[in-house]
C-alpha cells in the first residue's frame, strides 16, 4: 500500500507554514547568499533531467532551506495575489501551478530524512517545522485576494468551459481553497488555522512516539528459542543482534517485517505472545510515548476544524472530493463485506482448533497463534508450505518480474544505473534509467530501498521526488519504492513471502502510475484517496499470472523454477485466509470511520476501541491490521482519516478490473486491453474523474460482485 507520498505537493497541502521575514538589507542578502548555498533548494543537475544531491543533505541546512522555501513561495503568491490585471487562468491559476519550485524540491529531502532516514536530531526539527508549515499553509489558502482571483476564474469557468485539463485544475483549485476555509470570515479563518496549526504539531508527535516504540522493543532469542524459523531468518536475526550489540542472540525487530514470520513459523507460544503484544501495543503502553490522549485531542480539534466550515463531522467534510462520496456510502460497502468476513473468520478458526485438538496441544487460538496454526491449515487443506513457496520467491528475480510486466504492458524498459552515476541517500538503495521500449526516450529513474533499518518507518510505500508533467516543458519522472524487508546475511538470497511478494508488485504499481503519467499541470497529478490504490492492487495480479511464474519464480538453491504442481496449489488456495485477509483490514477501516463520527467531546480512546470491536462482533482471534494508537494513516497526518475504506473501494474497481483482463482474448497480456488500462486508468491521473476513466475503461460502472467472488465469498442474489 502507498501509506504515505511525499511529493512536496502533497506534504504541503497535508501541512502548511508560516514564514518569518528576513527585515532588513544585511538579513536579505544574507538570504540570497544562502540560497545560492544551500543545496536542498538548488536546482536538480546533473544526468536525467537533474537528480536530487542524496548525497549532499546535512540536517544543519533543513530549517533554514524550509525557511526560505516558504519565503520565496509566498512571495510569488503573494505577487499573484495583488497582480493589477483581470483574473484568467493563465495569470492565476498557471502561476500558482509554477510557484513553489524551491519548495518542491526541499521536500524531496524532508521526505526522505522524514520517512527513509529518521534521526532523533531530524525529529526535533519537525517538532519546530510543523505549526511553521501550518501558519504557511493557512497564509496561502486564506489570503483573500488570492481567493478572490481564483473564485472570479472558477465562475467564469461555469459559464464558458475552458479547454478539458484546464477546466479540472480551475475545479480542484478551487474545491481545494473552500474545504479549507477560503470564504470563511476574518474571525473563522484564524480560529480554523490556529487549530491546523495545532493539529501538525500532534501528528508529527504521534509518528515520533510510534517509531519510537518501533525502534526500542525487541525481543532477543537465545539459540535454544529458534524453533520453527528458517535458516535464512535466523541468520538475519543475528546479523541485526550484532548490529545493536547483542553478538551471540536473535533480534526480532518490532517491525511487521520481523514480527509477521517469526508469529507464522516460531513454536515458541510464549515468545509469539510476547512479540504480538509489542507490536500491537506500539503507541498504547501507558508511558510518555502513549498516543490514546493525542488521538483523543486530534478528533476534538478535527470536528472543531469542520464544524467552522458548517459540516457535522470530519468525515462528511472529508469525502466530498472522493469517489465514495459520503460516510455512508463508504460504511454500506464495508457492512456489506463485513459478514462474510466474519463468519470465513469462524471456518478458518475451526479449522485451527481441530488441528490444536489433533495434535494435542491442549490450546484455545489465540492472537499469537493465528498466522502459525493458519499456516498449518494452509500444508493440511491445499498441502501448500509456504516455507517452500518462499524459497521461489528471491527479490531480485521479482524485481526482474515486475520490470517485465511493466515492459509487456506499459512500454517502459528498466535498465540498471552504473553505481556511483546518481546520488543516493543510502548505500542500499539501487537506481533504474526508465525508457519507452517504443522510442528509446527517458521516462524517468527509478530508486529501490527494499531493507529496514533504524529510522525507517515501518511499512511499504511509493514516493515521487519529481512528477511528470508537460507544463514549462516536459518534466521526467523520478520515483520510487520503499519496503522493509529483513537484510539478508552476506551472501544469502533474500526471499519473502507471497504476501510479501504481493505487496512488492502493489508498490510498484504506484510506481507505474507515476511514471505513466501524462498531464500538462502539475495539480493534475495528485490523485484521489480511493481511487489511486487501485492501480497498484491491479498490478498485484501479474504476480500469479504464468508469465511470472515459470520464468522469474526460480529456486533460491538450484535455479529450477516453480513445478506447476506447487503453482497450482498456490492458485487454488488464493483464497486462503480471506476471512483474516480481510476482517483484519476491514476492522481498522470501520473503526476509522467510526472514531470521526462518533462525539469526541469526552472520547476515551481505548474504551472505544474496545466497546466499538464488540458491538462489530470482532472475532477475539485476531486484531485489527492497525490498532488505534499507531494508526499512522489515519492520526500522522490526514491523508487516510475517514479513508482507509479506500482500500477496499479501489479494490471493487480492481477485481472487477481483472475479470475483464482474464475475460480477454490473450489474457493479462492482451495487449488491446493494456493499451487501454494506460490510455484510461494510468496516464490521466487525476485529469479525468475517477469514475469517469473507470467507465471509458471498462463500459460500465464496477460491481460489488467481483470482489466478493475474488475473495471466495457467497455473491447476494439479485
Amino acid at each position: 500500500m502507498m501509506t504515505k507520498s511525499f511529493k512536496a505537493i502533497s506534504l504541503l497541502a497535508l501541512t502548511g507554514v508560516t514564514l518569518l521575514f528576513y527585515g532588513c538589507a544585511q538579513q536579505e542578502e544574507t538570504k540570497e547568499e544562502h540560497m545560492i548555498d544551500n543545496i536542498l533548494l538548488k536546482e536538480w543537475s546533473g544526468p536525467y533531467g537533474g537528480v536530487p544531491a542524496f548525497d549532499q543533505v546535512k540536517i544543519e541546512d533543513v530549517k533554514p532551506a524550509v525557511m526560505l522555501g516558504m519565503e520565496i513561495k509566498l512571495k510569488e503568491i503573494d505577487a499573484i495575489a495583488n497582480n493589477s490585471e483581470a483574473p484568467t487562468f493563465e495569470n492565476t491559476i498557471a502561476e500558482m501551478e509554477r510557484s513553489g519550485a524551491e519548495l518542491n524540491r526541499l521536500f524531496a529531502y524532508y521526505g526522505i530524512l522524514s520517512a527513509n532516514m529518521s534521526s532523533p536530531e531530524f525529529r526535533e526539527i519537525q517538532k519546530e517545522l510543523a505549526p511553521l508549515f501550518s501558519d504557511f499553509q493557512s497564509k496561502i489558502t486564506q489570503n483573500e485576494k488570492l481567493f478572490k482571483r481564483i473564485k472570479t476564474v472558477y465562475e467564469a469557468s461555469q459559464k464558458t468551459p475552458l479547454p478539458a485539463e484546464q477546466q479540472r485544475v480551475v475545479e480542484l483549485t478551487y474545491l481545494g481553497f473552500t474545504m479549507k476555509g477560503a470564504e470563511l470570515d476574518a474571525e473563522k479563518k484564524a480560529e480554523y488555522a490556529k487549530l491546523s496549526k495545532e493539529l501538525s504539531s500532534l501528528y508529527t508527535q504521534f509518528s515520533n512516539n510510534v517509531l519510537h516504540d518501533e525502534e526500542n522493543y525487541v525481543t532477543y532469542l537465545n539459540e535454544d528459542q529458534l524453533g520453527g524459523l528458517s535458516e535464512g531468518f535466523i541468520k538475519s536475526a543475528a546479523r541485526i543482534a550484532a548490529d545493536k550489540g547483542q553478538e551471540g542472540k536473535y533480534a526480532i525487530t518490532n517491525s511487521r517485517s520481523s514480527m509477521d514470520p517469526f508469529l507464522t513459523y516460531s513454536t515458541e507460544r510464549d515468545l509469539r505472545k510476547q512479540v504480538w503484544t509489542n507490536y500491537y501495543s506500539r503507541g498504547d503502553n501507558g508511558d510518555e510515548y502513549d498516543n490514546n490522549e493525542l488521538i483523543a485531542e486530534i478528533l476534538r480539534l478535527r470536528r472543531k476544524k469542520v464544524e467552522i466550515l458548517g459540516y457535522k463531522n470530519y468525515a462528511e467534510w472529508r469525502l466530498q472530493d472522493r469517489m465514495a462520496k459520503t460516510p455512508e456510502n463508504a460504511m454500506a460497502l464495508m457492512e456489506a463485506v463485513w459478514p462474510a468476513a466474519i463468519a470465513r473468520v469462524a471456518e478458518e478458526v475451526a479449522d485451527m482448533q481441530a488441528i490444536t485438538n489433533k495434535n494435542g496441544d491442549n490450546i484455545t487460538i489465540e492472537p499469537w497463534d493465528y498466522r502459525f496454526y493458519a499456516e498449518k491449515v494452509r500444508k493440511e487443506k491445499y498441502d501448500l508450505n509456504s516455507e517452500e513457496v518462499k524459497q521461489y520467491l528471491q527479490l531480485n528475480k521479482l524485481t526482474e518480474a515486475m520490470h517485465m510486466v511493466a515492459g509487456k504492458l506499459f512500454n517502459f524498459k528498466f535498465t540498471p544505473v552504473p553505481e556511483g552515476s546518481v546520488p543516493v541517500f543510502h548505500e542500499d538503495v539501487k537506481v533504474w534509467e526508465v525508457t519507452d521500449i517504443n522510442t528509446g526516450e527517458n521516462v524517468g529513474l527509478w530508486y529501490l530501498d527494499p531493507y529496514a533499518r533504524k529510522g525507517k518507518r515501518s511499512g511499504a510505500w511509493a514516493t515521487t521526488y519529481r512528477s511528470q508533467s508537460s507544463f514549462d516543458g516536459d518534466k521526467n519522472v523520478l520515483a520510487s519504492n520503499n519496503s522493509n524487508f529483513v537484510k539478508p546475511a552476506p551472501g544469502e538470497a533474500l526471499l519473502v513471502s507471497w504476501d510479501d511478494a504481493t505487496t512488492f508488485f502493489h508498490e510498484f504499481g504506484h510506481a507505474l502510475h507515476f511514471f505513466s503519467a501524462n498531464v500538462k499541470y502539475p495539480t493534475l497529478n495528485g490523485g484521489v484517496r480511493d481511487y489511486t490504490e487501485f492501480q497498484s492492487q491491479l498490478l498485484e495480479r501479474w504476480l500469479s499470472t504464468d508469465e511470472v511464474i515459470n520464468n522469474y519464480l526460480v529456486h533460491s538453491q538450484t535455479g529450477e523454477p516453480m513445478p506447476a504442481e506447487l503453482a497450482a496449489k498456490i492458485k487454488k488456495a488464493s483464497t486462503f485466509n480471506q476471512g483474516f485477509a480481510t476482517t483484519e483490514y476491514l476492522a481498522s477501516a470501520i473503526m476509522d470511520m467510526k472514531l470521526h463520527l462518533a462525539d469526541p467531546a469526552e472520547i476515551d480512546i481505548d474504551k472505544f476501541e474496545r466497546e466499538t470491536l464488540t458491538e462489530m462482533k470482532m472475532p477475539k482471534e485476531l486484531p485489527m491490521r492497525h490498532r488505534t494508537p499507531h494508526f499512522g494513516h489515519v492520526f500522522s497526518g490526514e491523508g487516510y482519516a475517514t479513508a482507509y475504506y479506500g482500500y477496499m473501494w479501489a479494490d471493487v474497481l480492481t477485481a472487477d478490473a481483472a475479470e475483464a483482463f482474464a475475460e480477454a482474448p490473450n489474457g493479462f497480456y492482451d495487449k488491446e486491453l493494456a493499451d487501454k488500462a494506460v490510455k484510461y486508468l494510468f496516464a490521466p491521473r487525476n485529469a479525468i474523474d475517477p469514475a469517469e476513466a473507470y467507465r471509458l475503461f471498462r463500459g460500465r460502472d464496477a460491481k460489488i460482485d467481483a470482489l466478493m467472488r475474488d475473495r471466495g465469498f457467497p455473491v447476494a442474489a439479485e
